[in-house]
């Protein structure tokens, strides 16, 4: 995880949801493909990052199938959404430029004045072909903030900085899906 192992965030993975096939990209090129659904496919992907990561790992990496879990910051089923109104106050604050991809987000909002989404609380919001969400949380960041997702590098305080400059150490909103939907890029978001 990026709060600790910091080099994870220089890698590009793309998993192939029809064929099973993680593919991990490093310096630019495909360092290891694999079908998660075979021993040999797992066992390539764990060979991988025993590795990449062999300074940091307490043990052997290994692949688990774990249907209906969800590997994520809270137990809940949601979607963050990010917005970038309010990324973009955090980067005068820091003084530095932010990627916005930081934080992980699975969609992110233009248009809203920053901080906005945090007045959503409790309220439903439509995007898309007929999605309906519900704002459940404000999401807490941690130090994997801090870590640039292109170099790897650890060279920002974003948690500190939140909590210094805001009173928070939140940056965007969770929101279960209630109503299933399409959603693309340029979707108007509705609050």
């Amino acid at each position: 995880m990026l709060m600790r192992n910091e080099r994870l965030a220089t890698l590009r993975t793309r998993f192939d949801d029809s064929n099973h096939v993680l593919s991990i990209e490093s310096d630019g090129r495909i360092a290891v493909r694999g079908d998660l659904r075979t021993p040999a496919g797992r066992h390539a992907i764990e060979s991988f990052f025993a590795k990449f990561c062999a300074d940091e790992l307490r043990g052997p990496p290994k692949i688990l199938h774990a249907p209906g879990h969800s590997f994520s910051d809270v137990a809940r089923k949601v979607v963050s959404i990010i917005n970038l109104a309010s990324v973009l106050a955090l980067e005068t604050a820091i003084g530095a430029p932010i990627n916005p991809l930081r934080f992980r987000g699975n969609v992110y909002v233009e248009g809203w004045p920053a901080w906005h989404e945090f007045d959503l609380l409790g309220q439903e919001i439509a995007i898309g072909e007929g999605a309906r969400l519900k704002v459940v949380k404000r999401i807490v960041r941690c130090a994997a903030t801090n870590v640039d997702p292109d170099s790897g590098a650890r060279d920002l305080s974003i948690p500190e900085t939140l909590l210094r400059r805001f009173g928070h150490a939140d940056c965007g909103i969770y929101a279960e899906v209630i109503e299933a939907g399409k959603i693309a890029a340029g979707n108007e978001l509705r609050d």
